[in-house]
């Protein structure tokens, strides 16, 4: 009885620093426009033609050349730089002790304007011209949408209900802190770093975003990779980033649709909608789809391509129905995954089958062209690396401080609270994708959406060395064997 009104208390106090976020956005709301600065950078142009001869080898070298321009050529030259550079990079960081995904994110920026278009700027032009990069905006985007198809299976319900009233206290102060310090943050730096046209309120709730993000299934990776998955602070761990997961994506979607809405009656109808989408999908798809398919279908050990068609057909209509709202085909993938019938291990079946086309093709689109949008270049001052910096200290310390210490006052030990605010400072590819939103929808800059990018990186490289470092030695050794005995 003590243990839950000490909880009471807690989370009314979150929902008090929830409530001063709606101040800071009403003070915010006075601060004077960002004015419209010449870009940095010129856009991409396509290469120039090779000049045309008459010997034998520059005949072939013309054919060549006007081959290689064709969009198929170049799609498919694209899709082997990066499919070579991410395997790579994710080799080698994983024998750095990083997650391979890591390495995959960081191939992604080298690959663009920051390193490969330094380095060779002509290369980089024929390989990334701007003209034919919407074939793979496009596949990147598919590539996003199935991996969160993927995470929404990932999410077991039943055992978020075993730890609730924990988790929702931890979790959701580790979004509101550092979503309240993001918004914060965002009054200083609406006026210089804004997006010209675009409202202190929009801006200042995809910072706050940005920095309350935890990515679940890199989270879930370093527990496994570290081999403290099954004890209780991994538990703990994956318990609270799932509550957080859900959470985080609800409110996003809700950004998105305020955020994308021409008017306050628009936004209020997309809220509505959404609202209504969602307990479609959660009280008639989610029981009726058992149904559907088939008891029999279920428990085949490998899905009929019936099966298949009709999951797929479920996660694209939901992708399809939530981009018509609003809210982008993002979230409808998530809420599609959530839907899927866990009977007789079916989940993990799909899982199987989706994760790899997924993971070795797709996301690495992704990481590459969130890469092409990163501009380190664009931070050439002390300023801007000094407000890159103290982006990283506000993330850092609202996520890891505020899961350390609502942790801490929910009875766990000073250690175990600072490693799963570590953990919970885990921000990977939901927070690329979560970027991209607010890029594409014009809401962030270059420059904040680079610094961004930087901050999500080494918030999630720092997580394996905090937990090192945290953990006692006998925990230390026993998190290094299953590394060890993988070679």
């Amino acid at each position: 009885m003590k243990r839950t009104a000490q909880l009471a208390k807690l989370y009314l106090v979150i929902v008090a620093i929830a409530g001063l976020i709606y101040y800071v956005l009403h003070l915010g709301n006075q601060l004077p426009p960002p004015v419209a600065v010449t870009p940095a950078t010129a856009g991409m142009t396509a290469h120039a033609a090779l000049p045309h001869s008459t010997s034998f080898i520059g005949s072939i070298a013309s054919v060549l050349a006007d081959n290689g321009s064709s969009p198929l050529s170049k799609l498919v030259l694209q899709l082997i730089i990066i499919i070579v550079a991410a395997s790579v990079a994710g080799s080698i960081f994983t024998r750095l002790g990083q997650p391979a995904v890591v390495g995959e994110m960081v191939a992604g920026i080298l690959l663009g304007p920051s390193l490969f278009g330094l380095l060779a700027p002509n290369a980089f032009q024929f390989v990334f011209a701007t003209p034919t990069l919407g074939a793979l905006k496009l596949f990147s985007q598919i590539g996003v949408c199935l991996f969160l198809f993927v995470v929404g299976m990932e999410m077991d319900v039943s055992h978020l209900r075993k730890k609730a009233e924990a988790a929702v206290v931890v979790s959701h102060a580790s979004i509101v802190v550092p979503y309240f310090l993001g918004v914060i943050l965002a009054l200083s730096l609406y006026s210089h770093l804004g997006q010209p046209g675009v409202s202190f309120v929009a801006f200042a709730l995809f910072m706050g975003i940005s920095t309350s993000i935890t990515a679940f299934p890199v989270l879930v990776r370093i527990l496994q990779d570290r081999g403290i998955f099954k004890t209780p602070l991994g538990s703990t761990a994956t318990t609270c980033a799932a509550v957080d997961d859900v959470t985080a994506w609800s409110i996003l979607a809700f950004v998105v649709a305020i955020a994308g809405a021409s008017s306050s009656g628009g936004a209020v109808a997309s809220v509505i909608l959404v609202l209504a989408f969602v307990a479609f999908m959660l009280l008639v798809i989610k029981p009726g789809l058992p149904r559907w398919i088939g008891r029999q279908a279920l428990e085949r050990p490998n899905p009929s391509k019936a099966t298949l068609a009709i999951v797929i057909t479920v996660a694209l209509v939901s992708a399809w129905i939530t981009e018509l709202i609003g809210i982008h085909a993002l979230f409808g993938a998530f809420l599609a995954g959530i839907v899927i019938p866990q009977l007789a291990g079916f989940r993990n079946k799909l899982v199987v089958r989706v994760e790899s086309i997924t993971t070795v093709l797709l996301l690495p689109l992704f990481f590459a062209f969130t890469g092409l949008r990163t501009h380190i270049g664009l931070l050439n001052n002390s300023q801007d690396m000094l407000i890159c910096l103290v982006i990283i200290i506000v993330a850092t310390a609202g996520k890891l401080g505020g899961s350390a210490v609502a942790a801490r006052l929910t009875g766990l030990p000073w250690r175990e609270s600072l490693q799963l605010g570590a953990l919970m400072n885990t921000r990977g590819l939901m927070e690329l994708i979560a970027l991209n939103i607010g890029y594409d929808m014009g809401i962030l800059s270059q420059r904040i959406f680079t610094m961004l990018v930087i901050m999500a990186l080494v918030t999630t490289i720092m997580t394996g060395p905090l937990l090192s470092l945290l953990a006692g030695e006998e925990e230390a050794e026993e998190s290094l064997d299953p590394l060890l005995s993988r070679g």
